[in-house]
């Protein structure tokens, strides 16, 4: 288990500082008297494991039939409800909030093309709030398929700010289960479809990047 378990690159550093911080616990416990450094060790180690542990990056299987339009995370729908986007107009928006536990990787939904991408600062309310929609940091991709249906995806993070990795250029050809990006930390991913989507998920249901359908246009 252990040797197939993979890392995201978008963690290296942060994996490194960890293992860093343990063993210079670990080595100064070693040398000193101190007993409370025992404990900081310990959790330092705690600390390192779970920074590897959400970090994971597993391969996943796509379904055969690209026509589906596969969920781009892992998570939660906190909602489902009618938006108007300056782009796409009068559509929908499907809301994924994605706990510490969850994979953080994001995948693309569907073979398509990348026609823009943005980036707002913002500021960094819980994700799990619906103010966090359109006041946290994100990135919002804007995307076409083979038949000209748009698509949004928006990467949003949580209580820690600049932490969105996005690996989308634009005018670029992406494929069903490409890395999208990754989110570190707490976050939230959402989904902004035309009314000619037809959703197949609800609201509660916890979903599965590049496996859960979401979805398909008519």
């Amino acid at each position: 288990m252990i040797r197939n378990l993979r890392l995201a690159p978008e963690g290296y550093s942060i994996i490194a500082i960890s293992l860093i911080l343990f063993l210079l616990s670990y080595f100064t416990s070693i040398y000193s008297d101190f007993t409370w450094l025992n404990t900081t060790t310990k959790i330092m180690f705690i600390s390192f494991i779970g920074t590897c542990y959400f970090f994971r990056d597993p391969k996943r299987k796509l379904s055969n039939d690209i026509q589906e339009f596969l969920s781009p995370a892992d998570g939660t729908v906190l909602s489902i409800e009618k938006y108007n986007d300056s782009k796409i107009g009068d559509s929908k928006k499907i809301s994924i909030f994605l706990s510490v536990l969850n994979v953080h990787r994001q995948w693309v939904p569907l073979n398509s093309k990348v026609l823009d991408t943005d980036y707002n600062e913002g500021t960094f309310f819980g994700a799990f709030l619906d103010k966090a929609s359109e006041k946290n940091e994100q990135t919002s991709i804007l995307f076409t398929d083979k038949n000209n249906n748009s698509f949004r995806i928006k990467q949003i993070a949580g209580f820690v700010a600049r932490r969105i990795v996005n690996h989308m250029i634009p005018n670029s050809n992406v494929n069903q289960g490409q890395n999208l990006g990754f989110i570190k930390f707490g976050s939230r991913v959402e989904i902004i479809v035309p009314n000619n989507f037809e959703i197949k998920v609800k609201k509660g249901m916890k979903v599965k990047g590049c496996e859960t359908i979401i979805g398909r246009f008519n």
